[in-house]
């Protein structure tokens, strides 16, 4: 009961409210609501507010989920291991960064599917693919951006993916500010420092490139964007800027494994096969 208590505490810490919360445990949201008050009770504390539609985490709710989250993921993670099985109905979940499909790995991974009925994936942020990787929710990761370093897991670096500028109108020099992804993201906060020594301010920062993209293309200001997106998007060059201060602005494409779960034939045929793709070039 406790366990179940916390695994849905730290689902709810994600959904914000019950409902979501229920969907995604596949429950009632009455039973989230009594699975969190049997935890209150067990633990003595308050752990959720009423916040209009939404609840809010307490600071014990916020301490409890920073003390025990990394370890009952890694348990869960484990529990995950011992059934999996290396056989062909064995389901493989890959969890992936949207712009990675949108730009490279569509065909890719298409083709997989057809290959292996039970597959199946996922998009997610970077630090959303790590944690299921870790906790056994996904079994391959493909991401996006920088990872920590140590993330317990396999990592697979299979290119660096450059960024251009985008914009409406014609550009002879860097801008001093641009639109930018969510830079409070920790797979994304690398580029503050290097847009802070190039002298651009980011003048806003959306959750969505494609946003991000459509808002440049409409004039609202130029934009930072990945090539997946240009390609993608099929962004014309007349609007796609490339400047050489912008080199070492790239962002990693990485996959990611639990150990136990690349020992599976199916699952490291999968990471190979990921690991020989050859971006193509804009």
């Amino acid at each position: 009961m406790l366990l179940e208590g916390i695994e849905t505490l730290l689902v709810l810490s994600e959904a914000k409210t019950m409902s979501k919360t229920g969907s995604l445990l596949f429950i009632s949201q009455s039973a989230v609501s009594k699975r969190i008050h049997k935890l209150e009770k067990k633990l003595g504390k308050k752990l959720i507010e009423p916040q209009g539609r939404y609840v809010r985490l307490t600071h014990d709710a916020m301490a409890l989920i920073e003390s025990v989250g990394p370890t009952f993921n890694e348990l869960r993670g484990q529990i995950h291991d011992q059934s999996m099985m290396d056989n062909h109905k064995t389901p493989i979940h890959i969890d992936c960064s949207e712009t990675l499909i949108f730009g490279y790995f569509s065909d890719l991974l298409a083709a997989a599917i057809q290959q292996d009925k039970h597959l199946i994936l996922s998009t997610n942020h970077t630090p959303i693919i790590l944690e299921n990787v870790k906790s056994g929710k996904a079994t391959i990761g493909l991401s996006a951006g920088h990872l920590p370093n140590h993330t317990g897991l396999l990592t697979f670096h299979l290119f660096d993916e450059p960024f251009y500028i985008i914009s409406q109108q014609p550009l002879t020099d860097l801008p001093a500010t641009l639109i930018t992804t969510d830079l409070s993201n920790p797979a994304n906060a690398y580029q503050s420092a290097v847009l802070d020594t190039l002298g651009i301010t980011p003048l806003m920062q959306l959750d969505s490139y494609h946003a991000a993209a459509r808002l440049a293309l409409s004039g609202a200001a130029a934009a930072l964007m990945p090539l997946s997106i240009i390609r993608g998007l099929g962004i014309h060059s007349a609007h796609t800027h490339s400047f050489s201060a912008l080199d070492a602005l790239v962002r990693p494409v990485s996959v990611c494994v639990r150990q136990k779960n690349y020992s599976i034939n199916r699952v490291q045929q999968l990471v190979k096969t990921l690991c020989d793709y050859k971006p193509p070039l804009l």
